[in-house]
């Protein structure tokens, strides 16, 4: 049975993080000497330690806190990617003109929050499913509108009215990730942690 607590992991800790996306394909070598690539997944899934960031005693205990209101891995939460949380450089702020996420025709008011990597045929298109309250702006053909509402459980963002055909809506936006603990149980050594030995804590995207 799936299982989401719209709660988020720690962010002091989560932004100390080690991790990033992983990309799974299958290789298979030809007689040839060539090979053939095929992808398991549509889209990348992201795995985090985020042992690297518990600093202190208290960022221990707060986590033990977490890992059981969670029940371990059976309940997934919102966690904050330290390197990938904005539809824009981590360095700006999100602007309603940031992420194209659709195209009017006239009868659609319905759109997909999304983040596009890449430029031109082979750009790529992630879905963003768990959008920040209160940071979600919206522009219609450039113009920013205020007419919209947002599922923050899903990132659907839904127009008041349908936009004219071939009219460009776009979306700014922070977004966190639906995520897991990747492990039964979380161990450390209370001497081992007071001598610098950080505990691992991994942490796996899921969809939810």
């Amino acid at each position: 049975m799936d299982s989401f607590h719209d709660v988020r992991f720690p962010v002091a800790v989560s932004f100390g993080a080690t991790g990033g996306p992983e990309r799974r394909t299958e290789i298979v070598a030809l007689t040839s000497g060539r090979e053939q690539r095929n992808l398991r997944l549509a889209h990348s899934r992201r795995h985090f330690d985020a042992g690297t960031g518990v600093r202190s005693l208290n960022d221990l205990y707060e986590i033990f806190g977490f890992f059981e209101a969670r029940r371990g891995a059976f309940h997934g939460f919102r966690f904050r990617d330290p390197f990938d949380m904005k539809s824009c450089r981590p360095d700006q702020q999100p602007a309603a003109s940031d992420q194209q996420i659709g195209l009017g025709d006239g009868a659609a008011t319905q759109f997909q929050l999304v983040k596009w990597y890449g430029d031109g045929a082979d750009a790529y298109a992630r879905p963003i499913r768990k959008p920040v309250a209160e940071t979600v702006r919206v522009a219609v053909d450039g113009v920013e509108t205020s007419d919209f509402s947002v599922d923050l459980a899903t990132g659907m963002v839904t127009l008041a009215t349908p936009l004219g055909a071939g009219q460009v809506v776009s979306a700014g936006y922070e977004f966190d990730l639906a995520a897991r603990f990747d492990a039964e149980r979380i161990e450390v050594s209370l001497t081992a942690f007071t001598a610098g030995q950080i505990p691992t804590i991994p942490i796996v995207e899921i969809l939810a």
